[in-house]
């Protein structure tokens, strides 16, 4: 005799953080981002605990690290913080300007080298990093889904810096976004992601 599911079990199973519906998106856990407007316009109300994010900008050095100061802070000063790791940025980190965002520089930990996104892919699954940005170019779709699952394996946030040219490609990203700075404000594009509308933002960088 097939099992009754009761409607406190159907409740719970449609609340999963897993579960997409169209039209909705379940609810889950989020991390806020320091920003009202973007909080306001992310499922859950901030970025996704986990998972993998594009970000696709015109240049290095656009606001692609300052957009996500508030979050490097919270997670750098938590009491059983993890590392946050870049893996081959473009440029050097000043870590005074880090520090009088309210991150503790000790937890940042910087990569470099020729295979990016075997770093990218192996400090995701490590455990040792909550959040670990990986600026690569060109990526097949196979390397995507393997960041992709990675992040989702080690519990930590993927984001994924590329040129605003890969936006003509698919993507295994949960969300995917477009940044344009000029000084301290930001234009931020929300393109791809499961419960949001593609939206224009404006914000002030930290």
């Amino acid at each position: 005799m097939p099992e009754v599911v009761t409607t406190a079990q159907l409740d719970a199973l449609l609340r999963h953080p897993g579960l997409w519906r169209a039209r909705h998106a379940a609810p889950q856990a989020t991390f806020p981002t320091g920003y009202e407007a973007l909080d306001r316009a992310l499922p859950g109300g901030g970025w996704p605990v986990s998972g993998l994010i594009e970000t696709l900008v015109a240049g290095d050095g656009c606001g692609e690290l300052r957009l996500w100061a508030p979050l490097i802070a919270q997670l750098t000063q938590a009491q059983t913080a993890r590392c946050c790791a870049l893996i081959c940025p473009p440029f050097e980190l000043y870590a005074p300007a880090w520090q009088a965002l309210g991150v503790r520089t000790q937890r940042l930990l910087v990569v470099r080298g020729d295979q990016a996104g075997w770093a990218m892919e192996q400090s995701l699954l490590s455990g040792a990093c909550a959040l670990v940005f990986g600026w690569i170019a060109r990526l097949t779709m196979r390397e995507l889904r393997r960041l992709a699952l990675a992040a989702q394996k080690g519990a930590a946030i993927g984001v994924l810096i590329r040129p605003s040219g890969a936006a003509r490609e698919h993507s295994a990203a949960l969300l995917r976004l477009a940044l344009e700075s000029a000084e301290r404000r930001c234009t931020l594009r929300l393109l791809k992601g499961r419960g949001i509308a593609p939206q224009v933002i404006e914000l002030e960088l930290r």
